[in-house]
């Protein structure tokens, strides 16, 4: 009977967690097709258009750590309900910025335009509402951090550990998957075509409906009974001999970390840019190119559902170190070939247009190559938060908030990749991502073996 309570208990922590991975791709998601809207006001600067999904993986970089010691202190279930709370400033703050400093101008930038197959030269205002925007990710940054914190190490120990912990992780990934499919989906559905005219009050539909769930959320986790490994009853204080960073293969997680989430959102963030940017396709993603776009990205992240769901049934028997090398060596093949296919051999994928519905777009083949990616990034993430705790102990909980500062990378590596698409082009950029996916293929082969077992983690 008592057995029984505890199963019982244990599902019902479960299915919070996994409500919670949803919430976290959902804020996450909003960042990079809301930033084709900043970008096209800025004449199509697509670094300044990523400024926001920047920002949101900039707060992990200050907040992994604190968020880690918020679990030892306060617990898991007060760290969520934490989050919870700045996700809805965030998005407020966000909201905001569609109707306040809209024209107070602060100051001029140049940003050098193609046109006529000419590079020219061109002046675009900077306004107080950009800044109140990207305030509003950076705190909405700090929200999805506490909540990755709270959710990764909460499913990795209610499964045991091992391959049914990464089992579990797959399964909330799912979910997460789900909500990254519907969100760019449903901003291109709002955009519609780009103009001048279009702001973020097109959007702020979704930054209400975000706050809405959230504030329920509030609620619903309010009363749910959430296991509490790390707290201490009694005074008790857990002794730390050692930390996360005297373990080699966690070390190595944590730059993978680090690289992976640069992976995840680069290659599906400037691959909108590139759709969306008609005269840079040489295709067919004409009239409402935002919501094409949008449509087409948000493949990629139903293949990493597909993929996470594959990975959650196979994982108790397929090791999570043989998909990590598997998924790494596939996306790099499929990158290089992205790479190397002229633009001009075209095939024809589902796409959505606010005025026709569901249409067929004809877009170049490295599209559909860059979207089935989804498929391999999709076990990443657990795979490699997997392998890098794996014999952690009591240092799991710290190991988690470092993992979380380096989400960063999510920031970083998209940033670092517009800036090489106005060097060399988008497909050229994407050698970063190659590079990236290399890294991790050595993680899975060498760099995850635990060599340093002599540490005691009880």
């Amino acid at each position: 009977m008592i057995q029984e309570k505890k199963s019982n208990k244990n599902i019902v922590a479960i299915i919070t967690m996994f409500f919670i991975f949803a919430m976290i791709s959902f804020v996450t998601n909003l960042a990079a097709p809301i930033g084709t809207i900043w970008g096209y006001q800025f004449e199509g600067n697509g670094v300044l258009g990523m400024m926001g999904n920047m920002m949101n993986f900039l707060a992990y970089l200050f907040m992994g750590i604190p968020a880690g010691n918020l679990l030892v202190k306060i617990g898991y279930k007060k760290t969520a309900l934490w989050a919870m709370a700045v996700g809805v400033v965030g998005l407020a703050v966000q909201y905001l910025s569609s109707v306040v400093g809209t024209d107070t101008v602060l100051f001029t930038m140049e940003s050098s335009v193609e046109k006529g197959g000419t590079l020219q030269v061109a002046e675009f205002p900077v306004t107080v509402n950009y800044f109140i925007y990207l305030l509003g990710a950076f705190i909405c940054g700090f929200c999805v951090c506490m909540l990755n914190t709270v959710v990764n190490p909460m499913l990795n120990i209610l499964g045991g550990g091992g391959n049914k912990g990464n089992q579990l992780i797959q399964a909330g990934g799912a979910l997460n998957s789900l909500s990254a499919t519907l969100t760019p989906f449903f901003v291109g559905a709002l955009i519609g075509s780009l103009t001048k005219s279009t702001t973020m009050v097109d959007v702020a539909p979704l930054l209400w409906i975000g706050m809405a769930v959230f504030a329920a959320a509030f609620l619903i986790i309010s009363f749910v009974n959430i296991p509490e490994p790390h707290l201490h009853k009694g005074g008790e204080k857990e002794v730390f001999e050692h930390s996360p960073w005297n373990f080699r293969h966690t070390v190595m997680g944590v730059i993978g970390i680090f690289i992976y989430v640069g992976v995840e959102i680069g290659i599906p963030g400037t691959l909108n840019f590139y759709l969306a940017d008609q005269s840079a396709t040489g295709a067919g993603v004409v009239g409402d190119a935002s919501a094409i776009a949008g449509a087409i990205v948000a493949i990629y992240w139903l293949l990493m559902l597909v993929g996470r769901t594959l990975s959650s049934a196979i994982s108790a028997k397929v090791s999570t170190r043989a998909q990590l090398i598997a998924v790494s060596a596939t996306a790099i093949v499929l990158v290089v070939l992205a790479i190397f296919i002229p633009k001009t051999i075209t095939l024809n994928m589902p796409g959505y247009s606010v005025s026709n519905g569901i249409v067929v777009a004809q877009v170049p083949v490295s599209a559909l190559l860059l979207v089935l990616c989804g498929l391999c990034t999709s076990v990443m993430w657990g795979g490699i938060f997997n392998l890098a705790v794996e014999g952690l102990g009591k240092y799991t909980a710290q190991a988690s908030g470092i993992f979380m500062m380096m989400v960063v990378g999510g920031g970083i590596l998209p940033l670092i990749q517009q800036y090489l698409v106005k060097v060399g082009g988008y497909m050229n950029s994407y050698w970063l991502i190659v590079a990236a996916l290399v890294y991790l293929l050595y993680y899975g082969v060498s760099g995850c073996k635990n060599v340093n077992k002599d540490i005691p983690v009880d």
